[in-house]
């Protein structure tokens, strides 16, 4: 990577690209700021580490939580390998059929009224998002975790592009695809680094910029913190709509009713099942239809939003929920973890010469191994069964050379640490499988 690139890659970080660098006549040409920004996201993590165990000394990420968030960020990036993103592909058509007027693409000022605009724009999908429960049920994950760093910024939803596509389509009655492609990127990125405690206040800039102290606030569980601060880059909006909520008491992080969980699909779908549950549980059509088009907390009689009556006391003495597993154990999730992250990369780098067959069965392959490791990390009865099943199919995958390690010279290291992780969970099934015969006899 040129100095060039990485000027620009760092500076999109902080949405701090000029106009004329990031100004392009057709979306073709945009480059995939999010992807390239891989680096910058595991410098940053490890700067993050490093700098938190010498001002605390301790670490401020954990294996299980740091894997469940970095996991989450991958199952919501999969949709994109067998679709556009529907943000862009809904703009586009509104664009190409329904547009009022064309702003230049190459104007300093529709690059910046368009940097507002999406901002403006992820201001209400960000507030719908706690508003309406069906919402809600995406846009939690990114709230699941307990701890407050870098990864929790890639702990996103499979599900929230599938709606928030509708807020930005009165910009597509002006504004090129072009500069809204750099701009919901631009806004993306910016919103990784202020996931962090490290950073207490930037004085004047937080008035009008949405900094780490604002978004500490966002994810908090305190009664103070909830739905407050929604903006993206710019706090102004919630100084303007009633929203904003400075940092006061200790944050407390993560959802109302804690989940502790780490299995990846868990996560990311678990609420969907609980609002089904609930809506099953009333009478009329009407209060089944209010559980998914209300607040959360909304319950026949209550307002719209519900209220906070039932939520568990928050003291400000709460410890983040941390599982007690083994090191080795934990080195060895780590270490699948980076393979998988490998094969994650590759895919997406190649998935122009991939059939749709391959990529799909990559992507129950991914998401297969995510689960197993959730799987591990919760410590199930039956998790040697499943990552025994699953590391069967990741030799015969490597066999067939559907993966394929960083670097030659891992290959022979890879298939044998691969072997000896099937061989251990298999004798550690068969154990389990005996040890169950001898109860029932």
């Amino acid at each position: 990577m040129g100095s060039g690139s990485v000027s620009v890659g760092l500076r999109a970080m902080f949405s701090m690209l000029t106009p004329n660098e990031s100004s392009f006549e057709r979306v073709e040409e945009v480059p995939p700021y999010v992807q390239q920004a891989t680096p910058f996201f595991v410098g940053l993590m490890v700067l993050e580490v490093v700098v938190g165990l010498l001002k605390t000394g301790r670490s401020v990420v954990t294996i299980s939580d740091g894997l469940t968030s970095l996991a989450a960020g991958m199952v919501s990036r999969l949709p994109l390998l067998l679709l556009r993103g529907c943000e862009l592909s809904a703009y586009m058509y509104v664009w190409e059929h329904f547009r009022l007027l064309e702003l230049p693409w190459d104007s300093a000022w529709t690059w910046w009224f368009t940097l507002i605009g999406v901002d403006f724009g992820y201001y209400w999908v960000h507030r719908f998002a706690h508003e309406v429960a069906v919402l809600w049920a995406a846009h939690q994950v990114h709230h699941s975790s307990e701890y407050y760093n870098l990864t929790t910024a890639l702990r996103q939803s499979a599900t929230q592009q599938f709606a928030s596509w509708v807020f930005y389509l009165p910009l597509a009655l002006a504004v090129p695809p072009s500069i809204f492609a750099v701009h919901i990127q631009l806004n993306l990125l910016y919103q990784f680094w202020i996931h962090t405690e490290l950073i207490r206040d930037l004085g004047p800039l937080e008035w009008v910029f949405n900094t780490p102290k604002h978004h500490r606030v966002h994810h908090g569980r305190n009664l103070y913190c909830i739905d407050k601060n929604y903006g993206g880059i710019l706090i102004i909006w919630d100084r303007l709509f009633g929203t904003f909520a400075p940092e006061e008491d200790k944050v407390i992080y993560g959802l109302v009713f804690p989940i502790r969980r780490y299995e990846s699909l868990f996560v990311q779908f678990h609420y969907y099942r609980y609002l089904w549950k609930k809506s099953k549980a009333y009478r009329t059509f009407s209060d089944k239809l209010s559980t998914f088009l209300k607040g959360p907390s909304w319950k026949p009689g209550k307002a719209r939003l519900g209220d906070h009556v039932d939520n568990p006391k928050v003291t400000g003495r709460e410890v983040p929920h941390d599982p007690s597993w083994s090191l080795p154990l934990q080195a060895y999730a780590a270490v699948h973890f980076l393979l998988v992250l490998w094969t994650y990369h590759e895919l997406f780098q190649n998935k122009m010469m991939l059939s749709q067959l391959t990529i799909l069965g990559m992507i129950c392959y991914i998401l297969l191994t995510l689960t197993s490791l959730g799987f591990i990390i919760e410590q199930r009865p039956n998790s040697g069964f499943l990552e025994t099943f699953r590391c069967f199919v990741m030799m015969m995958m490597q066999r067939y050379n559907y993966l394929t390690p960083p670097l030659p010279y891992l290959t022979v290291p890879t298939e044998a640490f691969v072997s000896l992780s099937l061989l251990f969970w298999a004798l550690q099934s068969f154990s389990q499988v005996l040890s169950i015969k001898r109860k029932s006899d």
